[in-house]
């Protein structure tokens, strides 16, 4: 029996853009997911492109990193964003979805396209024969990752965290307000009452809640040994050692109280926790910038000493794990192909981008590329003024010291973008002027590089 042409491994976010992208030009896809049969310990659902740790996919203004992303992304037709654009939840500035809508919604394109067969199965080694994407994520099961170690020369590995979920009815109205920050959620088009439920503390509280976070006691982490000690990811900090930085570090970082104004005192707060609404219904918030390695009944304790969460009620606890990723500079061209093998793709998170949508970005982009080695046609690099490229330029290249070990995950952020020509001092425009710049020049490539997502 002959191997399928196109096989994609995974169906995260970053495997169903890769699916999605493949058959949409015209090529079979075979998307192989381990899901139901078996799951990894951040997983909990069946569906595809499962949001395992905030449910906001970031800023939605073109003129931001993650909006300009997004943008980018809609225009090359993102399964996941069309799935998002049904499933939003009021979050201010933000793109915010029901994470159970968004999956179902994701799953339901990808089962019903004609063109993508899914097997639900295990995979246990890299595809000998034809083209593949391999977008297992960070926690790829481990007679896989083992295979990958064997042919990257090894890995690096962090451990990433995941804030709790509280039941909307169970955080006291007396000591919460709605409200976003300087009001960006009627600026943005978003609700009246505010989209952020806001969690107030003054300096004595604030303080006796810093000492009891950095004394609580954590969970045991029993899978992760690289050799070099424990290595906590920047982007997802568990509170608690942000916190062990100085008193003052989690009050300037997620609990910073600029833009708020408690109403019954008319002031602004000394700290703030704000939460997010999880779903639809707005029955479930997410603390955000909470994520944490605290055992559980810590979690209760500790986070019950803010007054509004004195009594809630935990529908999720925030949770630890141990991720992977490659070392992509070594290994990978801005196309993420892997060098030294034709054929052969990477993405999501294990390549080095770090997001819900910087992983469904490598995804699409490998996608494209692995319908151009199906079909014969040379690697599309898109332009390092766009989002997409430029991340793709980034994991490829790794940071400019060029270290061995110095490489660490990367977000969509318009430092990765070249400058623009002429100097503009005023960041919102400076910003306008890289989204502009951006999405003229991926315009540009789509219709210049030989029909580049739809080449067969």
């Amino acid at each position: 029996m002959s191997a399928p042409v196109l096989t994609v491994i995974g169906a995260g976010l970053a495997g169903c853009e890769a699916a999605w992208t493949a058959a949409n030009a015209g090529v079979p896809v075979t998307l192989v997911e381990m899901k139901p049969g078996k799951r990894t310990p951040a997983h909990r659902e069946d569906g595809f492109a499962e949001l395992v740790c905030s449910n906001s996919l970031k800023a939605s203004r073109v003129d931001s990193a993650a909006g300009l992303l997004k943008e980018e992304l809609r225009r090359m037709g993102s399964v996941c964003l069309q799935a998002a654009a049904e499933c939003a939840v009021p979050a201010g500035g933000a793109l915010a979805v029901d994470r159970e809508q968004f999956s179902r919604g994701v799953t339901r394109r990808i089962l019903s396209h004609p063109l993508i067969t899914v097997e639900r199965r295990e995979q246990l080694r890299l595809p000998e024969e034809g083209v593949a994407v391999i977008a297992t994520g960070p926690l790829t099961s481990e007679g896989l990752a083992e295979d990958i170690r064997r042919l990257c020369g090894g890995g690096l590995s962090f451990y990433d965290a995941a804030a709790p979920i509280v039941a909307a009815d169970s955080v006291d109205p007396e000591h919460s307000f709605y409200a976003s920050r300087y009001g960006r959620d009627a600026e943005e088009g978003g609700g009246t009452q505010g989209d952020y439920l806001n969690c107030p503390l003054n300096k004595e509280q604030y303080e006796a809640f810093h000492t009891a976070l950095v004394t609580a006691r954590t969970a045991p982490l029993h899978d992760f040994d690289c050799g070099e000690g424990r290595r906590v990811y920047e982007g997802c900090m568990p509170i608690e050692v942000l916190a062990g930085r100085g008193l003052d570090a989690i009050r300037f970082g997620p609990m910073k109280p600029v833009g708020l104004r408690d109403p019954r005192t008319g002031h602004r707060p000394w700290a703030v926790l704000q939460l997010r609404r999880e779903n639809a219904a707005g029955t479930m918030l997410n603390l955000v910038g909470f994520q944490t390695n605290l055992a559980f009944p810590e979690q209760k304790r500790v986070f019950g000493m803010i007054p509004a969460l004195r009594e809630a009620r935990y529908l999720r606890y925030g949770v630890m794990h141990r991720n992977t990723f490659l070392d992509s500079p070594r290994l990978l061209t801005a196309g993420y192909r892997f060098r030294n093998r034709s054929g052969l793709f990477f993405a999501g998170q294990m390549t080095g981008v770090e997001g819900y949508m910087e992983s469904a970005s490598s995804g699409l982009l490998a996608g494209v590329n692995a319908v151009r080695a199906v079909c014969g046609a040379p690697e599309l690099h898109l332009p390092e003024d766009t989002m997409v490229g430029a991340l793709a330029a980034y994991i490829s290249r790794g940071p400019a010291s060029g270290k061995p070990g110095d490489f660490q995950p990367m977000g969509a952020n318009f430092g990765i973008l070249p400058p623009l020509e002429t100097t503009e001092r005023d960041k919102r425009k400076r910003y306008a002027a890289l989204a502009d710049r951006a999405l003229n020049s991926l315009m540009i490539c789509l219709e210049t590089a030989s029909g580049a997502l739809s080449v067969c």
